[in-house]
């Protein structure tokens, strides 16, 4: 079994992609809560866009055009701002709350794994370090197409510390706590 500079085993693929979907889960939740005001709010900008319109009473139809200003309008501010409100609390996610607190996620401490650093194990992971995994991760991972999948990959065939290409940016690998 491979093992961290420390000793201790290293987390297995399916472990990772647990304790990662296990992650997604919780982020999911919290945006969805988020978005679905921003949605009734944006389809309330519509409906009232639509609402303005005049009808012929003889046939009942659409006299006029919509303001397609204020139909995409609000639709692309809303998207853009689900964008960023999704990036911040991944952000705080995956480096302000849960690595500074106690070195790992909620997916991580349900799969039993923990974060460490390859410099000094015992070390905890600072903000920086989880920083650059996030930026790594997160936002070259969504602005490059398929790189979210090489990186999730890349432990697979990487030796000897089957790290992910964020945990090579912030020189880190994850163990398993207990087997």
């Amino acid at each position: 079994m491979p093992r961290a500079p420390n000793g201790m085993p290293l987390a297995g693929f399916g472990d990772r992609l647990l304790a990662y979907l296990i992650d997604v889960a919780v982020l999911a939740g919290v945006l969805l809560l988020l978005a679905i005001p921003a949605m009734i709010g944006m389809f309330a900008i519509i409906g009232a866009e639509f609402a303005g319109l005049s009808t012929d009473p003889e046939t009942g139809e659409i006299i006029g055009e919509p303001n397609l200003a204020m139909i995409f309008g609000p639709l692309l501010a809303v998207e853009l701002g689900l964008v960023v409100l999704s990036m911040v609390a991944v952000y705080l996610y995956h480096v302000e709350l849960f690595p500074n607190r106690r070195g790992v996620t909620l997916g991580k401490r349900a799969m039993k794994l923990r974060l460490i650093r390859l410099d000094n194990p015992a070390a905890p992971i600072t903000r920086g370090v989880a920083a650059k995994r996030w930026a790594m991760q997160f936002l070259v991972g969504g602005v490059v197409p398929l790189f979210s999948w090489v990186d999730g990959l890349w432990q697979l065939w990487d030796k000897p510390y089957q790290q992910c290409l964020h945990d090579k940016v912030a020189e880190t690998v994850v163990v398993k706590v207990s087997t």
